[in-house]
């Protein structure tokens, strides 16, 4: 899987994508990921990304010439591009787009190539989104500085459905939100530590056992701190 990220702030991306499962991924060749700094593609001296907004308001607006201009060329390769199949997709991270989900991202990750354009500002030229963009996605219900966080959560997510990437596949099918509820609690080593000892059923060996004491306790999880998933699972089934 290939991954292009446009950014006028590509020095903010370094220490993420170098670290950690995201730095193996990329050494094993299953994820190849690249930043690219918006003011190349620019045209006059001052490099200038931003405008004034039309109608007015307050803030500025990402101008359409240079974000235009990068897809095209990134997007060169890629056949599929202009059709917006599977293959290769636009995806603008701006707080209006839908919910960053599980399924979202293990969708994306099936894709051969993802651009993904880092807004800024008050957003970019709504040209922007009517000609070029495949999907709006959001990481959450609030605003921040601009999408580079909101990228790196989302290749973050998304590098852990690209088979290979996390040793233990198992490890994706019974986390958080997987069944639409929160995880069960986990424990480790020692069996006491401190006068808090692990609770008994997991040193039981009895599998079935500890299968129905980890569902319980993913639902009173899911009751206490997020009701509204359960909710939400009612209301579609």
């Amino acid at each position: 899987m290939k991954v292009d990220i446009v950014t006028i702030f590509p020095e903010m991306f370094p220490g993420v994508l170098g670290a950690s499962i995201l730095q193996r991924a990329q050494e094993q060749g299953r994820v190849r990921i690249a930043v690219h700094d918006l003011r190349r593609y620019t045209h006059d001296k001052r490099r200038t990304v931003d405008d004034r907004p039309y109608g007015g308001g307050p803030g500025m607006v990402m101008k359409p010439e240079p974000i235009f201009k990068a897809v095209e060329d990134l997007s060169e390769s890629c056949a599929d591009h202009a059709a917006g199949r599977a293959g290769c997709q636009t995806i603008l991270m701006s707080p209006q787009g839908e919910r960053l989900s599980p399924a979202i991202a293990k969708h994306l990750a099936s894709a051969a190539h993802l651009l993904v354009l880092c807004g800024r500002y008050e957003g970019v030229d709504e040209r922007v989104r009517q000609a070029l963009v495949h999907r709006s996605i959001s990481i959450g219900d609030y605003v921040l500085t601009g999408g580079e966080l909101p990228a790196m959560v989302l290749v973050d997510c998304l590098a852990r459905f690209i088979p290979g990437v996390i040793g233990n596949a198992q490890a994706t099918a019974e986390e958080s939100f997987s069944d639409g509820q929160l995880e069960y609690p986990q424990y480790t080593r020692p069996p006491i530590y401190r006068n808090m000892p692990v609770p008994q059923i997991l040193r039981t060996g009895n599998h079935q056992a500890v299968a129905r004491w980890r569902k319980l306790q993913s639902t009173e999880r899911t009751l206490a701190h997020r009701p509204d998933l359960i909710r939400g699972k009612r209301g579609s089934s």
